[in-house]
Protein backbone atom coordinates (compact mmCIF):
# COMPACT_ATOMS: atom_id res chain seq x y z
CA UNK A 1 0.00 0.00 0.00
CA UNK A 2 3.16 2.36 -0.26
CA UNK A 3 3.35 4.60 -2.91
CA UNK A 4 -0.88 4.79 -3.59
CA UNK A 5 -0.69 8.62 -2.67
CA UNK A 6 0.79 11.09 -5.25
CA UNK A 7 3.11 13.55 -4.06
CA UNK A 8 1.94 16.38 -2.17
CA UNK A 9 3.27 18.64 -5.28
CA UNK A 10 1.66 16.60 -8.16
CA UNK A 11 -2.18 17.35 -5.87
CA UNK A 12 -1.67 20.50 -5.83
CA UNK A 13 -1.91 20.68 -9.69
CA UNK A 14 -5.64 20.06 -9.35
CA UNK A 15 -6.31 23.47 -7.29
CA UNK A 16 -8.62 25.84 -9.34
CA UNK A 17 -9.15 23.33 -11.78
CA UNK A 18 -12.40 22.02 -10.01
CA UNK A 19 -11.16 18.51 -9.66
CA UNK A 20 -10.46 15.98 -7.12
CA UNK A 21 -9.01 12.68 -5.88
CA UNK A 22 -10.50 9.77 -4.22
CA UNK A 23 -9.46 7.35 -2.51
CA UNK A 24 -11.74 4.29 -3.26
CA UNK A 25 -12.35 1.85 -0.27
CA UNK A 26 -14.72 -0.31 1.36
CA UNK A 27 -16.29 -1.91 4.44
CA UNK A 28 -18.87 -5.09 5.02
CA UNK A 29 -19.98 -5.46 1.33
CA UNK A 30 -19.46 -4.79 -2.52
CA UNK A 31 -21.07 -0.55 -1.65
CA UNK A 32 -17.83 1.47 -2.55
CA UNK A 33 -16.90 4.78 -0.98
CA UNK A 34 -14.87 7.63 -1.36
CA UNK A 35 -12.35 10.23 0.46
CA UNK A 36 -10.53 13.04 -0.78
CA UNK A 37 -6.64 12.00 -0.68
CA UNK A 38 -5.76 15.62 0.82
CA UNK A 39 -7.49 14.11 3.66
CA UNK A 40 -5.41 10.73 3.70
CA UNK A 41 -1.76 10.54 5.41
CA UNK A 42 -1.32 6.55 4.96
CA UNK A 43 -2.72 3.85 4.20
CA UNK A 44 -1.51 0.48 5.89
CA UNK A 45 -1.98 -2.95 6.74
CA UNK A 46 -4.17 -2.51 10.35
CA UNK A 47 -1.26 -2.83 12.74
CA UNK A 48 -2.25 -4.84 16.34
CA UNK A 49 -4.82 -2.35 18.33
CA UNK A 50 -5.31 -2.10 21.95
CA UNK A 51 -8.44 -1.78 23.30
CA UNK A 52 -8.75 1.18 25.91
CA UNK A 53 -11.64 1.38 29.19
CA UNK A 54 -14.23 3.69 27.97
CA UNK A 55 -13.56 4.23 24.79
CA UNK A 56 -16.17 5.10 22.30
CA UNK A 57 -18.34 2.51 20.87
CA UNK A 58 -16.95 3.48 17.65
CA UNK A 59 -13.47 3.36 18.51
CA UNK A 60 -12.31 -0.40 18.03
CA UNK A 61 -9.11 0.17 19.94
CA UNK A 62 -5.57 2.79 19.92
CA UNK A 63 -2.28 2.34 17.42
CA UNK A 64 1.04 3.48 17.59
CA UNK A 65 2.08 4.16 14.65
CA UNK A 66 5.21 5.99 13.58
CA UNK A 67 5.42 7.55 17.28
CA UNK A 68 1.83 8.16 17.79
CA UNK A 69 -1.02 7.35 19.32
CA UNK A 70 -4.15 6.71 17.01
CA UNK A 71 -7.54 6.10 17.83
CA UNK A 72 -9.06 3.81 15.10
CA UNK A 73 -12.36 4.56 14.14
CA UNK A 74 -14.61 1.00 12.64
CA UNK A 75 -15.88 3.23 9.61
CA UNK A 76 -18.69 0.35 9.08
CA UNK A 77 -19.80 0.84 12.71
CA UNK A 78 -19.88 4.79 12.89
CA UNK A 79 -21.82 4.81 9.63
CA UNK A 80 -24.51 2.97 10.99
CA UNK A 81 -23.45 -0.44 9.31
CA UNK A 82 -22.41 -3.77 11.28
CA UNK A 83 -18.53 -3.57 12.59
CA UNK A 84 -15.58 -4.61 10.75
CA UNK A 85 -14.60 -8.37 12.14
CA UNK A 86 -11.53 -9.67 9.93
CA UNK A 87 -9.15 -6.95 11.81
CA UNK A 88 -5.79 -8.50 10.88
CA UNK A 89 -7.33 -8.89 7.14
CA UNK A 90 -8.27 -4.98 6.67
CA UNK A 91 -6.58 -1.68 6.62
CA UNK A 92 -6.45 1.76 8.26
CA UNK A 93 -7.03 5.31 5.99
CA UNK A 94 -4.73 7.84 8.45
CA UNK A 95 -6.27 10.75 7.89
CA UNK A 96 -5.98 14.58 9.35
CA UNK A 97 -9.41 15.97 9.65
CA UNK A 98 -10.06 19.52 11.87
CA UNK A 99 -6.61 19.72 13.77
CA UNK A 100 -6.84 16.23 14.30
CA UNK A 101 -5.39 12.54 13.20
CA UNK A 102 -7.38 9.78 13.32
CA UNK A 103 -7.47 6.16 11.75
CA UNK A 104 -10.55 4.74 9.72
CA UNK A 105 -10.57 0.73 9.61
CA UNK A 106 -11.79 -0.57 6.55
CA UNK A 107 -12.25 -3.88 5.06
CA UNK A 108 -9.95 -2.90 1.82
CA UNK A 109 -8.51 -0.42 0.08
CA UNK A 110 -8.80 -0.14 -4.32
CA UNK A 111 -7.30 2.78 -5.59
CA UNK A 112 -6.75 6.54 -6.46
CA UNK A 113 -9.80 7.97 -9.10
CA UNK A 114 -9.38 11.23 -10.80
CA UNK A 115 -12.89 12.97 -11.01
CA UNK A 116 -14.15 16.57 -11.79
CA UNK A 117 -16.17 17.80 -8.73
CA UNK A 118 -19.14 18.49 -11.47
CA UNK A 119 -19.90 14.72 -11.71
CA UNK A 120 -19.98 14.97 -7.78
CA UNK A 121 -23.90 15.26 -6.64
CA UNK A 122 -25.44 16.10 -3.56
CA UNK A 123 -27.10 12.49 -2.34
CA UNK A 124 -30.55 12.26 -2.94
CA UNK A 125 -33.24 13.48 -0.37
CA UNK A 126 -35.67 11.16 1.14
CA UNK A 127 -33.04 8.38 1.98
CA UNK A 128 -32.08 7.40 5.13
CA UNK A 129 -28.45 6.35 3.83
CA UNK A 130 -27.65 9.81 3.11
CA UNK A 131 -27.29 10.38 6.64
CA UNK A 132 -23.50 9.82 6.82
CA UNK A 133 -22.94 10.93 2.94
CA UNK A 134 -21.85 14.49 1.66
CA UNK A 135 -22.00 13.41 -2.34
CA UNK A 136 -22.56 10.61 -4.58
CA UNK A 137 -20.71 9.88 -7.94
CA UNK A 138 -20.59 7.41 -10.49
CA UNK A 139 -17.36 5.68 -11.02
CA UNK A 140 -17.33 2.07 -13.78
CA UNK A 141 -20.88 2.18 -13.57
CA UNK A 142 -21.39 2.07 -9.87
CA UNK A 143 -22.05 4.40 -7.29
CA UNK A 144 -19.71 5.76 -4.92
CA UNK A 145 -20.54 7.73 -1.87
CA UNK A 146 -18.67 10.01 -0.23
CA UNK A 147 -19.17 9.57 3.46
CA UNK A 148 -19.50 12.72 5.50
CA UNK A 149 -16.52 12.20 8.07
CA UNK A 150 -16.91 15.58 9.94
CA UNK A 151 -20.31 13.77 11.19
CA UNK A 152 -18.79 11.02 12.10
CA UNK A 153 -16.30 12.68 14.26
CA UNK A 154 -18.37 15.37 15.69
CA UNK A 155 -20.85 12.11 17.05
CA UNK A 156 -17.15 11.01 18.31
CA UNK A 157 -16.43 14.07 19.95
CA UNK A 158 -18.69 17.01 20.12
CA UNK A 159 -17.11 20.15 19.30
CA UNK A 160 -17.24 23.12 21.45
CA UNK A 161 -19.42 26.34 19.09
CA UNK A 162 -18.87 28.62 21.75
CA UNK A 163 -16.93 31.86 21.16
CA UNK A 164 -14.79 32.40 24.27
CA UNK A 165 -15.63 36.16 26.25
CA UNK A 166 -13.50 38.92 24.67
CA UNK A 167 -12.29 37.07 21.41
CA UNK A 168 -14.45 39.56 19.31
CA UNK A 169 -16.69 42.99 20.01
CA UNK A 170 -20.04 42.14 19.64
CA UNK A 171 -20.77 45.83 19.28
CA UNK A 172 -18.21 46.40 16.55
CA UNK A 173 -18.86 43.37 14.27
CA UNK A 174 -22.36 44.11 14.15
CA UNK A 175 -21.36 47.81 13.31
CA UNK A 176 -19.30 46.80 10.52
CA UNK A 177 -21.84 44.43 9.04
CA UNK A 178 -24.29 46.73 9.29
CA UNK A 179 -27.40 45.10 7.53
CA UNK A 180 -25.73 42.76 5.58
CA UNK A 181 -25.42 38.86 5.99
CA UNK A 182 -22.62 36.43 6.06
CA UNK A 183 -22.58 33.78 3.75
CA UNK A 184 -21.86 29.79 4.27
CA UNK A 185 -21.19 27.98 1.62
CA UNK A 186 -20.48 24.25 2.87
CA UNK A 187 -21.58 20.36 2.07
CA UNK A 188 -21.59 18.62 5.28
CA UNK A 189 -24.87 19.79 7.99
CA UNK A 190 -22.63 19.49 11.02
CA UNK A 191 -19.82 21.89 9.48
CA UNK A 192 -22.64 24.65 8.59
CA UNK A 193 -24.26 23.99 12.42
CA UNK A 194 -20.70 24.44 13.88
CA UNK A 195 -20.59 28.00 11.54
CA UNK A 196 -23.79 28.97 12.18
CA UNK A 197 -23.90 28.40 16.05
CA UNK A 198 -20.61 30.23 16.25
CA UNK A 199 -21.24 33.20 14.45
CA UNK A 200 -25.19 33.94 15.44
CA UNK A 201 -23.44 33.52 19.27
CA UNK A 202 -21.95 36.73 18.37
CA UNK A 203 -25.23 38.75 16.57
CA UNK A 204 -24.06 37.63 13.21
CA UNK A 205 -27.14 37.15 10.37
CA UNK A 206 -26.07 34.00 8.53
CA UNK A 207 -27.28 32.18 4.89
CA UNK A 208 -25.94 29.02 3.98
CA UNK A 209 -25.67 26.95 0.63
CA UNK A 210 -25.05 23.64 0.24
CA UNK A 211 -22.25 23.58 -2.19
CA UNK A 212 -20.05 26.15 -4.11
CA UNK A 213 -22.47 26.36 -7.56
CA UNK A 214 -25.63 27.28 -4.90
CA UNK A 215 -23.50 30.00 -3.41
CA UNK A 216 -22.74 31.36 -6.66
CA UNK A 217 -25.88 31.25 -8.40
CA UNK A 218 -27.10 32.96 -5.33
CA UNK A 219 -24.45 35.52 -5.42
CA UNK A 220 -25.08 35.82 -8.63
CA UNK A 221 -28.93 36.73 -8.12
CA UNK A 222 -28.35 39.10 -5.44
CA UNK A 223 -25.96 41.04 -7.27
CA UNK A 224 -28.82 42.10 -9.82
CA UNK A 225 -30.14 44.08 -7.07
CA UNK A 226 -26.55 45.96 -5.92
CA UNK A 227 -25.87 48.92 -7.43
CA UNK A 228 -22.28 48.37 -7.78
CA UNK A 229 -21.20 45.01 -5.68
CA UNK A 230 -22.00 42.40 -4.28
CA UNK A 231 -20.80 43.84 -0.71
CA UNK A 232 -23.43 45.93 -0.36
CA UNK A 233 -25.94 43.01 0.51
CA UNK A 234 -23.46 40.52 1.75
CA UNK A 235 -20.25 40.94 4.73
CA UNK A 236 -18.01 38.72 3.66
CA UNK A 237 -18.38 34.47 2.50
CA UNK A 238 -17.21 31.59 4.32
CA UNK A 239 -16.67 28.46 2.25
CA UNK A 240 -15.09 24.79 3.06
CA UNK A 241 -12.98 23.90 -0.35
CA UNK A 242 -15.10 20.21 -0.89
CA UNK A 243 -18.41 20.40 -2.11
CA UNK A 244 -20.13 18.68 -4.77
CA UNK A 245 -21.14 20.33 -8.19
CA UNK A 246 -18.43 23.43 -7.02
CA UNK A 247 -15.70 23.14 -4.94
CA UNK A 248 -14.47 26.18 -2.78
CA UNK A 249 -11.50 26.94 -4.84
CA UNK A 250 -13.35 27.13 -8.00
CA UNK A 251 -16.23 29.18 -6.39
CA UNK A 252 -13.55 31.64 -5.03
CA UNK A 253 -12.01 32.05 -8.44
CA UNK A 254 -15.44 32.09 -10.00
CA UNK A 255 -16.53 35.15 -7.54
CA UNK A 256 -12.98 37.03 -7.66
CA UNK A 257 -13.27 37.34 -11.49
CA UNK A 258 -16.57 39.03 -11.79
CA UNK A 259 -16.70 42.36 -11.25
CA UNK A 260 -20.19 42.81 -9.47
CA UNK A 261 -18.47 40.12 -6.71
CA UNK A 262 -15.05 40.49 -6.54
CA UNK A 263 -15.00 42.83 -3.52
CA UNK A 264 -16.27 40.43 -1.50
CA UNK A 265 -14.09 39.44 1.27
CA UNK A 266 -13.69 35.38 1.13
CA UNK A 267 -12.22 32.96 4.62
CA UNK A 268 -11.94 29.59 3.37
CA UNK A 269 -12.64 27.16 6.28
CA UNK A 270 -11.49 23.30 5.53
CA UNK A 271 -10.76 20.17 7.27
CA UNK A 272 -8.31 20.01 4.37
CA UNK A 273 -4.77 20.58 6.14
CA UNK A 274 -1.28 20.55 4.95
CA UNK A 275 1.56 22.87 4.14
CA UNK A 276 0.14 23.51 0.54
CA UNK A 277 -3.09 25.19 1.88
CA UNK A 278 -1.66 28.84 1.98
CA UNK A 279 -0.21 28.45 -1.50
CA UNK A 280 -3.73 26.85 -2.60
CA UNK A 281 -5.22 30.18 -0.96
CA UNK A 282 -3.16 32.21 -3.02
CA UNK A 283 -3.61 30.78 -6.11
CA UNK A 284 -7.24 31.34 -6.09
CA UNK A 285 -7.07 34.88 -5.02
CA UNK A 286 -9.37 34.02 -1.49
CA UNK A 287 -8.35 36.26 1.21
CA UNK A 288 -7.86 34.19 4.34
CA UNK A 289 -7.58 30.24 5.12
CA UNK A 290 -8.59 28.50 8.51
CA UNK A 291 -8.53 25.16 9.89
CA UNK A 292 -11.50 23.99 10.66
CA UNK A 293 -12.75 23.97 13.43
CA UNK A 294 -12.29 27.03 15.98
CA UNK A 295 -14.92 29.14 16.48
CA UNK A 296 -12.49 31.65 18.08
CA UNK A 297 -10.23 31.95 15.48
CA UNK A 298 -13.81 31.74 12.92
CA UNK A 299 -14.84 34.62 14.82
CA UNK A 300 -11.86 36.95 14.97
CA UNK A 301 -11.47 36.42 11.24
CA UNK A 302 -14.71 37.37 10.57
CA UNK A 303 -14.38 40.59 12.52
CA UNK A 304 -11.19 41.15 10.92
CA UNK A 305 -12.28 41.27 7.18
CA UNK A 306 -15.08 43.13 8.29
CA UNK A 307 -13.39 45.85 9.08
CA UNK A 308 -10.56 46.17 6.68
CA UNK A 309 -13.96 47.07 4.48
Amino acid sequence: MAGILDSVNQRTQLVGQNRLELLLFKLNGRQRYGINVFKVREVLQCPPLTAMPRLNQYVKGIAHIRGQTISVIDMGLATGGRPIKKVDDCFIIITEYNRTIQGFLVDSVERIVNLNWESVMPPPSGSGRTNYLTAVTEIDNELVEILDVEKILEEIAPSNTRVSEGVVSDQEIIKDLGDRIILIADDSSVARNQVKRALEGVGVPIVAKKNGKEALDYLIELSEQCEHSITEKIGLMVSDVEMPEMDGYTLTAEVKSRPKLAGLHVILHTSLSGVFNHAMVEKVGADDFIAKFNPDELAGAVQKWLHKD
